[in-house]
């Protein structure tokens, strides 16, 4: 296997997101019950025998922090290589606040200088997927090229969320267009690039570009550099809407999910929380769920994924949900087809996902309205409210902030925007 290190991009928000991304940065956002999103890449780092990560932060980095720690989950506490957190800084030629992802890279350039290695793998750190990366940087390094790109076919009616690619002779890229309008390519750039260590500190010392996919890419296809594709064909998601991410979520629930988090030879690492076993009630209810430790279930659970310390209380309904850590459903609540955060609290008999009217969000009507219901962490819903499709609570919403309304109607926002 070719030595290269890791460069792990965990600065970003999304604002398609919405209140996910409010309190934390992206990558740190609880995905499947008991991982986060960063889980992915480190895990697929650690499996293809990359010992040598490092991850690049800058927006509310406090729980991506915390979580990541020493890398010990990982088995990234090493003397040698392990896991580092670079945060942006102030002062010397590469201080600043990161402007995109290149730019993020050459304000670390003299980290870059300083590894041994002599091929540099950059990945996202908020797609989910399990990859080798092995036989890419193995081709990479057979092909000589200076740049080779993860590839991936996409449904063409999803075409736009992504940078497309064409592929020439012997899997050179020929074109790349970002987020296209039109297009009947259907090769997607999946963010993750192999660079030959000279080549990368090269484009960046010469440049002012500042993410590798609007700039980087392009300019390296038009300066005639050997720029190749790595076709991938397993599950990649990047759940950077609220729709992908609920999607992603359910996918967990079929029988046989395409994303196989039960592989014995390929585990996604994480740092587990010490949690009681799950107890389910005499006269809970639960069916095609994913439900993790330290949840109490006494009422209905339904095709739903369910984080850690999660309580539903008896005659409470869940369905079709993904409920993050230490959320309460209080008793005669239903929650249908919504995210709700961490320690939310669900009135008695409150209804959050209710009726048919599927009116998109006022805020963000443009990538929120699919009538998924998203409650921001720590709010509170009050006893007896209606919440219809589509509406966002911000995070650390309580009681007043609804007012003294019963029903809150689709398409409605509630709350401050913490971001």
């Amino acid at each position: 296997m070719a030595e290269a290190f890791a460069m792990i991009m965990g600065g970003g928000f999304s604002e398609q997101l919405s209140v996910l991304t409010e309190t934390r940065a992206e990558p740190a956002v609880p995905f499947g019950g008991k991982f986060r999103l960063i889980d992915f890449p480190m895990s697929n780092c650690v499996n293809s025998g990359v010992f040598n990560v490092a991850v690049l932060t800058q927006y509310k980095p406090r729980s991506l922090n915390d979580h990541i720690g020493i890398g010990k989950p990982w088995d990234l506490d090493r003397a040698q290589g392990g896991v580092r957190l670079l945060q942006p800084y102030r002062g010397g030629p590469y201080g600043d606040w990161q402007q995109g992802t290149a730019d993020a890279v050459r304000r670390n350039l003299d980290f870059v200088q300083a590894q041994d290695e002599d091929h540099v793998l950059i990945l996202a750190g908020d797609h989910i997927y399990l990859m080798n990366y092995r036989p890419m940087l193995r081709e990479h390094v057979q092909s000589g090229a200076d740049l080779t790109v993860g590839i991936r076919r996409v449904n063409p009616h999803e075409a736009h969320r992504y940078g497309i690619v064409t592929l020439g002779a012997d899997e050179r890229i020929i074109e790349f267009r970002e987020k296209p309008k039109r297009t009947r390519e259907t090769l997607a750039s999946m963010g993750i690039y192999v660079f030959r260590k000279e080549v990368l500190i090269d484009v960046l010392q010469n440049s002012d570009y500042l993410d590798f996919g609007k700039h980087v890419l392009p300019a390296m296809i038009e300066q005639k550099r050997l720029v190749r594709g790595y076709a991938f064909s397993g599950y990649w998601a990047d759940v950077g809407t609220v729709q992908a991410y609920w999607e992603a979520n359910m996918s967990l629930l079929t029988e046989e999910p395409a994303l196989n988090l039960y592989d014995p030879d390929w585990v996604v690492h994480t740092r587990s929380e010490e949690r009681a076993p799950v107890k389910i009630g005499a006269n809970a209810q639960v069916g095609g769920s994913l439900i993790s430790n330290g949840c109490y279930i006494e009422g209905i659970v339904e095709r739903s994924v369910l984080s850690p310390g999660v309580f539903v209380e008896e005659g409470a309904v869940v369905r079709d949900s993904v409920i993050l850590h230490d959320s309460v459903i209080k008793a005669g609540a239903v929650v249908d087809r919504a995210v709700i955060d961490d320690a939310v609290v669900i009135g008695a008999n409150a209804r959050v996902g209710d009726g048919d009217d599927s009116t998109p969000n006022q805020a963000i009507p443009e990538v929120f309205n699919t009538g998924i219901t998203l409650i921001g962490e720590h709010s509170v819903v009050p006893e007896g409210l209606v919440l219809g499709r589509n509406v966002i609570v911000h995070p650390w919403s309580e009681e007043k902030a609804f007012g003294k309304r019963k029903r809150i109607p689709s398409g409605a926002d509630i709350g401050k925007n913490l971001r």
